[in-house]
């Protein structure tokens, strides 16, 4: 254990030979020996080191920042709402095949999560914590069953004679040793063939810590009561009851929107100002604009796909040219990674292959796809590249009788006679 903490804190491993952890229900992993010296590294592997503005960022306490959480859900929406279809190279390109997977993969996971809330899951724990990980159950033909989620805060992962090894505590069973072909891991950028870097540790800790810092300056000003936007003034010194005399009968007079345009009356040379918003203030607006800037920078998102105010997009204008570039940019580098790792882990057939339907975010207007349609039926009189049946079968529609075959122009002879 002390080697695996040495190589998750970035120090050097000692030169004594490998052992897998000894676990026992009540102490969990033995000889977690830890110096004074490797606290600041336990508190990096445990995401729980504070950040340079003050804030201590971990997966939970991030998740409480509105552009943090954003994030999040439109990454784990995005993918939790797309199907997976299998399908089979053949000799001429690929069919759609009906697999037993298909029900596991799009609909139940296991008896407790849908396939949506385990992808859910697994998107955010990659994120959040580095790693999403799904442990595969199967049956004595060793057929997968369910997907059981792997919570990566109670689990160590370790490398022993080339495999990896996936030692998890869960609620009901305690401690449990899983064979690397028995999860689904779903890897971060910057993974080591053992581990991932969460989006948190790896780019957005400081930023993140800066948006709680200042939300939390910005909730404390206004708690212990916020300036007012108007003072009065006067020449001398005033007494208590004069104070509380001037003030009153300038709130009964001008509190209220039946009183708003009323002019103001004040004697004995009380004056009103208006108090305006400091350099301080608007550099603190700024700070907090730019915070979720940087944070959906770190996540992969544009910050006007999480509400951010921005007046423009290099993305394009439509909404087909704006999805495609975030399934372009941001959603396949994650795609990619968990279709590779359910045909290595649950397709034992190499013909086979999974691929997520990405069409349904291409979907675009009435009019786009109409015209998209009407190019690939060769409405245009070039040869059509589409069926009928295809497309209705995008567009959620029953096949017809004859809606199979491709639309070729005929040809006459004799228009070049």
């Amino acid at each position: 254990m002390r080697n695996l903490l040495n190589r998750l804190t970035g120090r050097d491993a000692a030169p004594e030979a490998r052992q897998e952890p000894t676990v026992t229900p009540d102490s969990g992993i033995k000889d977690q020996t830890v110096s004074s010296g490797d606290a600041e590294g336990m508190m990096e592997l445990f995401q729980a080191a504070p950040s340079y503005a003050g804030p201590p960022v971990t997966a939970e306490t991030a998740m409480r920042v509105t552009a943090v959480y954003a994030c999040v859900r439109m990454l784990c929406g995005a993918v939790s709402t797309m199907p997976l279809h299998i399908y089979r190279r053949t000799a001429t390109g690929r069919e759609r095949v009906d697999h037993e997977l298909w029900w596991l993969l799009n609909q139940e996971a296991s008896p407790l999560f849908t396939s949506s809330a385990m992808r859910e899951f697994q998107i955010a724990s990659m994120l959040l914590r580095g790693d999403g990980l799904a442990w595969i159950r199967r049956n004595r033909r060793g057929e997968p069953e369910r997907l059981d989620p792997l919570p990566r805060q109670a689990t160590i992962i370790e490398k022993t004679g080339g495999r990896l090894r996936y030692y998890a505590h869960l609620d009901e069973e305690g401690y449990v040793g899983i064979d690397q072909d028995d999860v689904l891991h779903l890897p971060n950028v910057g993974f080591d063939g053992v581990s991932s870097p969460s989006v948190i540790g790896l780019a957005a800790k400081q930023g993140i810590g800066l948006a709680m810092a200042a939300e939390e300056y910005s909730s404390r000003f206004f708690s212990n009561g916020a300036r007012p936007d108007h003072v009065i003034t006067t020449d001398g010194t005033p007494s208590q009851e004069q104070i509380d005399l001037i003030r009153n009968n300038w709130l009964r007079k001008h509190q209220g929107t039946a009183n708003a345009h009323l002019p103001g009356m004040l004697v004995g040379g009380a004056q009103v100002k208006q108090i305006t918003m400091t350099s301080e203030d608007a550099q603190l607006m700024e700070a907090r604009q730019f915070q979720v800037t940087d944070i959906a920078r770190a996540f992969g998102l544009p910050s006007w796909m999480i509400n951010a105010n921005e007046k423009s997009t290099s993305w394009g204008s439509g909404l087909e040219q704006m999805g495609l570039g975030f399934i372009i940019y941001t959603l396949q580098p994650h795609l990619t990674r968990w279709a590779q790792e359910i045909n290595r882990k649950l397709l034992r057939d190499r013909n086979l292959f999974a691929e997520f339907n990405v069409t349904a975010l291409l979907r675009g207007d009435a009019k786009t796809r109409a015209e998209y349609y009407k190019a690939g039926l060769g409405g245009t009189q070039n040869p059509g590249y589409m069926t009928p049946n295809e497309v209705r079968a995008r567009e959620n529609l029953p096949p017809i009788e004859g809606g199979d075959q491709l639309y070729t122009p005929e040809v006459n002879p004799d228009a070049n006679a």
